[in-house]
């Protein structure tokens, strides 16, 4: 039985993932945040109350319990998944930011090659870090990122380059894009625009306010990308993979499309706000997945328009409201036997 160490369980692609790798057999050991109130969310109780899901609490900020998991339950496989992953607030808050976000990835680095057990580490990157670089965006593409956020994702990866090179580490890099899903948090632009549409269907809402409506965005699917992670992992040598569905679409055409879904005008709802705005703005990512789809047969399944529908049925579910039903169809049409929880 395979053993993995988690960080970052009660996020979208946390919770994913751990029940991924149950699915699978693993026994998962999950780093879990101590608080005043128990984020669980997103972890259902038949998860929680899986024996072969250990909870730990700690964050990345304490290097003591991270070493003391890794040292002694000696994990297989790690997946950093942990972050303060918001890149607006990420300017409000940079040194935290850069605190969890990039040193947290190397106490875990340092504390697998203090260790000396040959885990396999996956960093979950991202691609904020190409910035302002021309799209379509791949492995060599060279990085400019345009937020704290970026800059800490950017530490990150390099830290665990460093490792893989100087130690001879299995350490990968997943240089993800945008992924979205029913679990996305509610102040991500995406989960935003489909939760307040499933609001105003319910008349508990009148307006959406936004930011920059401009900006393009490789989305993609959260589960299909956590199964992307893990076959990183299953890589006979380690590496740096660009995930992303190929495509990328304005935020105003997610906008449009949730709602027309929905057969309302998005005009009718929307109003700008300009402290929404970032401080510094990314134009356009776009992956180039063709290393991805070569070397580990990277190949989304859900694309732009799927997606849309599969959060807007969602979020209608969880307002009490009657699905349109074309999201639910695309799941069960495409993944029959898909691991994950049904949300």
């Amino acid at each position: 039985m395979k053993k993995a160490f988690v960080t970052g369980i009660t996020g979208q692609d946390g919770s994913y993932m751990i029940e991924l790798l149950l699915s699978k057999g693993y026994t998962v050991h999950g780093l879990i945040r101590r608080s005043s109130t128990f984020n669980t969310g997103r972890i259902h109780q038949t998860i929680l109350d899986n024996p072969d899901l250990v909870l730990h609490y700690g964050d990345l900020s304490d290097s003591e319990q991270i070493n003391k998991i890794i040292s002694y339950y000696e994990p297989d496989e790690i997946y950093n998944l942990a972050a303060q992953s918001h890149v607006r607030v990420s300017f409000d808050s940079p040194e935290y930011t850069g605190n969890i976000t990039g040193l947290g990835a190397t106490r875990i680095l340092e504390a697998i090659r203090i260790s000396n057990y040959p885990s396999r580490f996956y960093q979950a990157s991202s691609s904020e870090m190409f910035g302002t670089a021309p799209a379509p965006q791949d492995e060599h593409t060279e990085f400019h990122p345009r937020s704290p956020y970026g800059c800490a994702k950017m530490y990150a990866y390099w830290m665990t380059r460093n490792y893989r090179e100087g130690y001879d580490m299995f350490a990968s890099n997943g240089v993800l894009f945008n992924h979205e899903s029913p679990r996305r948090g509610e102040t991500f632009v995406t989960r935003k625009i489909t939760l307040a549409l499933a609001h105003i269907l319910a008349k508990k809402q009148d307006k959406l306010i936004l930011g920059n409506l401009d900006a393009q965005r490789d989305w993609g699917f959260a589960p299909e990308y956590v199964e992307g992670m893990w076959d990183i992992l299953q890589a006979e040598t380690p590496g740096d993979y660009v995930i992303g569905t190929g495509e990328a679409h304005y935020v105003k055409d997610f906008l449009f499309e949730a709602f027309s879904y929905a057969d309302l005008n998005a005009l009718d709802y929307v109003q700008y706000d300009e402290s929404h705005m970032r401080a510094t703005e990314i134009d356009k990512l776009q992956a180039n997945i063709s290393r991805a789809s070569r070397s580990i047969h990277w190949d989304p399944q859900i694309k732009f328009k799927e997606l849309v529908k599969i959060m807007v049925d969602s979020d209608m579910r969880l307002e009490g409201l009657e699905p349109i039903g074309e999201g639910d169809a695309i799941l069960k049409r495409k993944f029959p036997n898909r691991w994950w929880v049904n949300d």
